[in-house]
C-alpha cells in the first residue's frame, strides 16, 4: 500500500509525521471520512466544505491546500483501488510544543485508504448484519467546550464511548454502536454515526441544535426521504423514544445506512422505510459511480 503524506506518495511503512505535529500532540486537526465508489469519492463536494469548516474554527483555514481532491485521487490511482475508504487528515503542521498555536502555518496533509467492496445496487455492505446499539454513560461533549460540527482528531468521547461497550461484552452480547446523549439526557448520536428513527410513519432523527456532527450520509438521506415524500422531522428525543421506535438506522460514509436490530436489548423490526431507503441510496450510488 501507499499512502500519501504531505504531497508525496510512501509505501505504508514509511507513512509517518513528526512527533511534534499538533495533530499528534494536541489533536489539532481536521479530517474527513470518505467513501470511494468506481474510483470516484461520494459527495466530494460536501466533505470538503465540512473538512474547510473545521479548519477555519481551528484557525488555520488558510492554509488547507486546493488540491486534496488530486491527492486523494492519486492515493486511489497508486493502489490501483475503485471501491476504498478514504481517510483525509489536515492538521496545523509541525511547531514548538506549547498550547498556544504560531501564527504560521505549514499543514500536513495525510490521505490513506484501505479496500472495500464494491457499492451500489449489486455491491457488498461493509457490515455483517443489523446494529446491536447500547446506551452509554458517556456524554457528548457541550458545544460550548468542543463544536460539535467541527471533524477534529479530537475524539476521546467516542473512544470512552466504545469503551464502555467492550466493558460490557459477554460471550453472548456485543454492541456494535453507542447511543450518545448529551448532558441534558437527549440522544445525539452514536460514536461515528447519526440515527434515525421511525415513529407512527415519521422519520425521525436528532436536531443540529444539540452537540452531533451532521454526516454527509444523514444529508443524503434527508434529501431520499423528502423526494420520497416520507415526513423527516429532527428535535430532541430521549432514549425510550428510540427503544419503541418501528424501526431505526445509523448512518456513516461507510456503513451507508445499517437498520438496527435492538436498543438496550429491545428488539427493533428492519421495517419497510429502512428498506426503501437503504435501497434508494444504492440506486443513488449507482447511478452516480457505475453507471
Amino acid at each position: 500500500m501507499q499512502y500519501h503524506v504531505d504531497g508525496t506518495l510512501v509505501p505504508a511503512s514509511d507513512a509517518t509525521v513528526s512527533v511534534r505535529d499538533r495533530g499528534f500532540m494536541y489533536g489539532d486537526a481536521a479530517f474527513e471520512t470518505l467513501r470511494a465508489y468506481g474510483g470516484e469519492v461520494f459527495e466530494w463536494e460536501a466533505h470538503r466544505e465540512r473538512l474547510q469548516r473545521t479548519a477555519d474554527t481551528l484557525g488555520f483555514g488558510d492554509a488547507v491546500p486546493d488540491d486534496l481532491h488530486d491527492r486523494v485521487r492519486e492515493t486511489l490511482a497508486a493502489n490501483d483501488l475503485d471501491e476504498a475508504y478514504v481517510k483525509l487528515s489536515v492538521t496545523r503542521g509541525v511547531q514548538p510544543g506549547k498550547l498556544t498555536p504560531a501564527e504560521e502555518v505549514d499543514p500536513t496533509v495525510v490521505v490513506i485508504v484501505k479496500e472495500l467492496p464494491r457499492g451500489g445496487t449489486v455491491g457488498q455492505s461493509v457490515w455483517s448484519g443489523p446494529a446491536t446499539v447500547q446506551t452509554v454513560r458517556t456524554r457528548r461533549i457541550p458545544d460550548e467546550s468542543m463544536p460539535a460540527d467541527a471533524k477534529t482528531h479530537n475524539y476521546l468521547d467516542g473512544i470512552l464511548a466504545r469503551l464502555e461497550l467492550r466493558r460490557a461484552r459477554t460471550d453472548d452480547y456485543q454492541a456494535d454502536e453507542c447511543l450518545v446523549r448529551d448532558v441534558e439526557g437527549n440522544v445525539t448520536e452514536g460514536a461515528t454515526s447519526n440515527v434515525f428513527f421511525v415513529d407512527d410513519g415519521v422519520l425521525k432523527t436528532p436536531s443540529t441544535d444539540l452537540p452531533l456532527l451532521p454526516g454527509i450520509t444523514r444529508s443524503v438521506v434527508f434529501d431520499l426521504a423528502r423526494e420520497e415524500g416520507f415526513p423527516v422531522e429532527t428535535g430532541e428525543y430521549d432514549v425510550a423514544d428510540v427503544r419503541a421506535a418501528d424501526e431505526a438506522f445509523l448512518t456513516n460514509s461507510t456503513w451507508e445506512i445499517r437498520p438496527v436490530e435492538s436498543v438496550d436489548g429491545t428488539e427493533l423490526d428492519r421495517g419497510p422505510m429502512t428498506k426503501l431507503l437503504a435501497r434508494l441510496y444504492d440506486e443513488l450510488v449507482e447511478r452516480r459511480h457505475y453507471g
